[in-house]
């Protein structure tokens, strides 16, 4: 046996209680790996300490999988009668039985020798206070992501200081079109035409840039957005039809102009927040460079966006009543942590503790564009912006050289990372304000709907970038911050676009499969770059998504509703076609 493939641990997202009845318990073997059994019971079956009865446990076939490049996850859940559970593993191969436990192999012989003290994995107490519990109405929601000054203009009489007229095309980090939290107000009717149930807000709170990432006062909306009561009847509004509403957090850093900081540079180690920052260099704060020399520590080496020391006990209560602010003001339903992996464990264990006792069923995002696990244990982040899985499905269709097996396995990475809790409240996108837009990555809309099928109907909470039902283009940062084109899409130009989005949005949000953590790859195609996946619910209804990514056209299997179909008739998907149906 491939004994170097096999892995498990009682932590991290191998064994972890899903509620408080469930335990999920998870296991990477190699391919040689053909069946797997559990033998689980409680710890205390044979007495306290074993005695002179043998602990013998229930045994169990695992049968749900799922494929990695080099690795099979076999994966169970279990239902601990006393919240206690003792288990090993029964490993087969071709030729093979090995039994795994806590410090290694053993084969049936050492296992049944007489006095050996068999380490077995123990899983001690499934206490109700240490479940990561995310909030249930996530997963149900479509999420439209907002930068604020290029979506709408609501209040053309509101002094928004440098303002250029409204316009399509490319756009730079330097000017204003002057979109407003006024205008965002009057799209709500759109947002919730097209099908969206939940805004996410670029930073609306003072600052000096355009973008808002470096702020000046977190317990004021920007002028040049509006003020309270704009922010107050946004969301009153914005609830009335359905939509939850999330703002950006910007706690990793602050702008130059932020008054803490602005103290230390006045009064450098005596100032009252000198520890408030973590500086290295107290001769020359004043300086306008990058932060290379080590001065002091900054979002990336950007001199004008100081960063925050999380550690400080002053700067997490300062937070905690600032988020808490946010949430009694205006009543918001999510907040997104900017730079999410580097403020500190500390401050969001702190912060997570403060805010769930506020508002129970708020939903805390971290933005990582990696492994999060570390963030994900149940006492930080409900959840993570899913950028591995949009650089996952970018590169399948960018690398033709790619067959279906790797994205199935790319697939599967993704939901092998995190709990099941988590995986149901990933925040999935494909573009955002800091990428390329999807349109522009191949500038070809039947490539743009195949990705977009994929984003809706895997696990997790969907989110289009505002334009995104458009098709709008743009390159990287900044040229993806272009201005909605209302004009066009008044003037019907979009009619079509915009209707794909809608009926993609709907299958989203009433069919259940489509929302389901369960999902498996039948591989039924000969064609290796025919992507098949089956999405199925609780009571085991399935869709099928198929995606013919190559240059041949694929004959499908007959039967099945239609749900969502282009470059498909007759039965023949062609090459770049996207099927979605109902199957038996």
């Amino acid at each position: 046996m491939e004994f170097t493939a096999v892995y498990h641990k009682t932590s991290e997202q191998m064994s972890y209680a899903l509620d408080e009845d469930r335990l999920v318990v998870n296991l990477k073997t190699g391919y040689d790996v053909k069946q797997v059994f559990i033998i689980h019971g409680d710890p205390f079956d044979a007495g306290i300490l074993g005695g002179s009865e043998k602990w013998s446990g229930t045994r169990e076939e695992i049968v749900f999988k799922k494929r990695l490049p080099y690795q099979i996850w076999w994966t169970t859940t279990l239902m601990p009668p006393y919240k206690r559970c003792k288990y090993y593993f029964e490993l087969h191969t071709d030729r093979e039985v090995w039994y795994y436990f806590e410090d290694g192999f053993l084969t049936k012989e050492q296992m049944d020798m007489p006095g050996r003290l068999l380490q077995y994995f123990i899983v001690p107490w499934m206490n109700p206070a240490d479940v990561n519990r995310t909030p249930a109405w996530v997963n149900d929601t479509v999420w439209y992501q907002i930068f604020p000054d290029r979506f709408c203009s609501g209040d053309p009489q509101r002094e928004k200081g440098d303002v250029r007229p409204w316009q399509t095309g490319p756009v730079t980090n330097r000017e204003r079109y002057g979109g407003d939290l006024e205008g965002i107000r009057q799209k709500l009717p759109y947002l919730a035409e097209l099908g969206i149930t939940g805004i996410y807000l670029n930073p609306i709170m003072e600052a000096e840039t355009n973008h808002k990432y470096d702020t000046t006062d977190y317990t004021k909306i920007d002028p040049a957005f509006g003020d309270d009561a704009v922010m107050e009847r946004l969301v009153a509004e914005a609830h009335e039809k359905g939509i939850r509403v999330m703002v950006d957090a910007v706690f990793n850093h602050c702008g130059r102009k932020f008054a803490p900081w602005l103290d230390v540079q006045e009064k450098g180690r005596a100032s009252r927040y000198a520890d408030w920052f973590m500086v290295q260099d107290w001769s020359d704060l004043r300086k306008h460079e990058n932060t290379r020399d080590g001065r002091f520590y900054s979002f990336a080496f950007a001199d004008w966006m100081p960063k925050l020391n999380t550690n400080n006990e002053e700067v997490i209560r300062y937070f905690c009543d600032v988020c808490e602010g946010w949430i009694r003001k205006y009543d918001i339903d999510g907040i997104r942590f900017d730079v999410g992996n580097e403020v500190s464990h500390r401050f969001l264990k702190k912060i997570r503790e403060h805010l769930k006792a506020v508002k129970p069923d708020i939903y805390l995002l971290g933005e990582i564009w990696h492994d999060a696990s570390q963030w994900l244990m149940g006492d930080e982040y409900d959840s993570v912006m899913n950028y591995p899985l949009m650089s996952g499905i970018h590169d399948y269709f960018l690398d033709s050289s790619m067959d279906k097996q790797e994205f199935e396995y790319m697939v599967n990475r993704c939901y092998t990372m995190y709990m099941q809790q988590n995986n149901n409240v990933l925040f999935n996108l494909l573009d955002s304000h800091d990428t390329e837009r999807l349109m522009n990555r191949f500038h070809d809309l039947d490539i743009f709907y195949q990705q977009l099928a994929v984003l809706f109907t895997l696990p997790g909470s969907p989110c289009i970038y505002y334009g995104t039902e458009i098709a709008m283009e743009g390159g990287f940062d900044p040229d993806c911050r272009r201005c909605m084109p209302w004009d066009e899409i008044g003037a019907g130009k979009y009619t079509e676009r915009m209707s794909q989005m809608k009926e993609l949005i709907r299958l989203r949000r009433t069919e259940e499969a489509c929302r389901s953590l369960h999902f498996h790859f039948p591989d039924q195609y000969g064609n290796r770059r025919c992507v098949e996946y089956i999405k199925l619910d609780d009571e085991n209804r399935k869709i099928q998504v198929l995606l013919n990514c190559s240059d041949e056209e694929v004959h499908t299997a007959p039967g099945g509703e239609v749900l969502f179909a282009r470059n498909f008739s007759d039965g023949v998907l062609k090459p770049k076609g996207t099927l979605i149906r109902r199957v038996c």
